[in-house]
């Protein structure tokens, strides 16, 4: 095997590297006057495997583009396969027509990452696990599950808790998150007038005097996830805190979730954090070397992946 790392995420990479004990190819990344995006590979990868890790978070066109060069320049170096390890898969979030004349931009994304040449693409926590459907290639959809529920129960053992979906959608994950603390399981009834805005209507389970834990795979805003911890506290919660698989964390996040009642936010690294998150005091980070470092063996030697997860 061997390992390609953008910029997107440099830290996880040298981690995932240092698991697997394999150097990092040499690429260079440049950029013309213009911003125009241009990557050389400086080592010989002819009949190689290859992994390219690079979240497509913010900026995520950015990104996208040093992804998609990249690619073409290790299937033009001649490289036997090219596996894009995207952590953070951006665009998830457009995943069917909202409205009329809408696009769904996940499809055209996993079109151009297919058409750029990747022969198989690992992710963790898609936001909709139907868009594996929208590639022709094999797609990997690890999740941060284990990761969340070891130290979960690491960190709050002992305590009466309620695993919280923050909206319908995200009831699955929930619910096992809540199978494996062998926990209870409550839900935020939540109506979205538009994109990063939502209202809190209802709370659907027992959740008075415990401590309570929201789980969901994206923070973007936080306004969702702080007017939940808010609702949550005002209807009995002893504590409310949450465990999230991507923090984005655009905008006035940080500052809100500073000033929530949140007692802490957990995230992890699939986005490298930012200075801002990693002063925060109330922010705390997982880090998934580990596991995708254990599925890049596992693609290598033709093991199962989703035994991971047994």
């Amino acid at each position: 095997m061997h390992i390609i790392s953008g910029n997107s995420n440099p830290i996880l990479a040298n981690q995932i590297s240092k698991e697997l004990k394999v150097k990092i190819i040499d690429v260079t990344v440049t950029r013309f006057s213009d911003q125009e995006v241009f990557v050389e590979i400086n080592e010989n990868v002819r009949g190689k495997n290859i992994f390219v890790i690079q979240s497509t978070s913010m900026p995520a066109n950015d990104h996208i583009m040093e992804l998609l060069i990249t690619i073409d320049a290790l299937k033009r170096a001649s490289a036997s396969t090219v596996t894009a390890i995207i952590p953070y898969f951006g665009y998830a979030r457009q995943d069917r027509k909202v409205g009329p004349r809408t696009p769904i931009s996940a499809k055209l994304i996993a079109d151009i990452l297919t058409t750029a040449g990747i022969d198989r693409l690992l992710t963790i926590d898609l936001h909709a696990g139907q868009i594996q459907g929208f590639f022709d290639i094999p797609v990997d959809n690890l999740y941060a599950a284990p990761v969340i529920t070891k130290d979960i129960i690491k960190n709050y053992k002992n305590k009466d808790l309620v695993i919280i979906s923050p909206d319908v959608g995200g009831v699955v994950r929930a619910r096992g998150i809540a199978k494996r603390i062998n926990g209870d399981l409550a839900i935020v009834d939540k109506r979205r007038d538009k994109a990063n805005e939502s209202e809190v209507m209802n709370i659907i389970g027992d959740i008075n005097n415990r401590d309570c834990i929201i789980v969901d795979d994206i923070v973007d805003t936080a306004g969702t996830l702080c007017n939940a911890a808010e609702a949550l506290i005002d209807a009995g919660a002893k504590s409310v805190s949450a465990y999230i698989s991507h923090g984005v964390l655009s905008g006035p996040a940080i500052e809100r979730i500073k000033n929530s009642k949140l007692n802490e936010l957990v995230i992890t690294d699939s986005i490298a954090p930012s200075k801002l998150i990693l002063d925060a005091s109330n922010i705390r980070i997982l880090n998934l070397a580990p596991l995708i470092a254990e599925a890049i063996r596992r693609i290598s030697s033709d093991s199962s992946v989703s035994s991971l997860f047994d």
